[in-house]
């Protein structure tokens, strides 16, 4: 039979992981919403995000609740500790994709640019990295962690070539302007997207396992 603790904790995980769909949803309309240009559903993406603050204040209580009434060790605490990280960067993920959403505007009163960008890998890599993350934390899986870890590097070289081509297209395309920087900072959104999904893929290993992984290393 579970302990309090324990059916509270298992409570505490329900509550991250519909917090975490709910994001995860949210980043895939905004990514549907620049592919198709589509003002109403990035403004649908802005108006979900009240929900998605409002769960991450719930689980913050939560986690601070159990603290005070359970005031758990070890591996109770670590577990934690890690939803409280995770909570705020899935929060933050929220963001990025209203940003992402806020950028559809300047992409629907301009005319369609020809960029040699692969947006569409940039989208998916970002994508599959959430959701291995979130796979992870589901499973407590901290080998499946660890390949999101290592996927951010290749995110970043993707960020890395965006703005030499749009500082090109400027030249010639004065005009687009705000659709070009717009574009470029979807680029950076994602970017930042992968970072946090990242964290997420780094605190699961520190619930697993209790290593500590950032910095480029392991601490025991």
């Amino acid at each position: 039979m579970l302990s309090i603790l324990q059916n509270e904790l298992e409570k505490l995980k329900k509550r991250l992981l519909a917090l975490s769909a709910v994001v995860e949803e949210n980043l895939q309309l905004a990514i549907r919403a620049v592919e198709n240009r589509d003002a109403a559903l990035a403004e649908e993406v802005c108006e979900r995000d009240s929900k998605v603050d409002g769960m991450e204040v719930e689980v913050e209580e939560e986690c601070l609740k159990i603290l005070a009434l359970h005031q758990p060790v070890a591996v109770d605490l670590r577990f934690i500790v890690a939803v409280l990280k995770m909570n705020n960067d899935l929060e933050r993920i929220g963001d990025q994709a209203v940003n992402i959403a806020h950028k559809v505007q300047h992409l629907c009163n301009s005319e369609e640019v020809s960029i040699n960008f692969n947006f569409q890998a940039m989208f998916k890599r970002v994508q599959k990295m959430l959701h291995n993350a979130l796979d992870s934390l589901i499973n407590l899986d901290s080998e499946l962690a660890r390949t999101v870890c290592a996927m951010d590097d290749e995110v970043d070289q993707m960020k890395h070539e965006m703005p030499e081509e749009i500082f090109a297209l400027i030249k010639d395309n004065s005009e687009n302007v705000k659709s070009l920087f717009a574009l470029n900072g979807v680029v950076r959104n994602l970017e930042r997207i992968g970072d946090l999904a990242s964290n997420i893929a780094e605190d699961v290993i520190y619930m697993v396992e209790g290593n500590i992984i950032r910095h480029g290393g392991e601490f025991f």
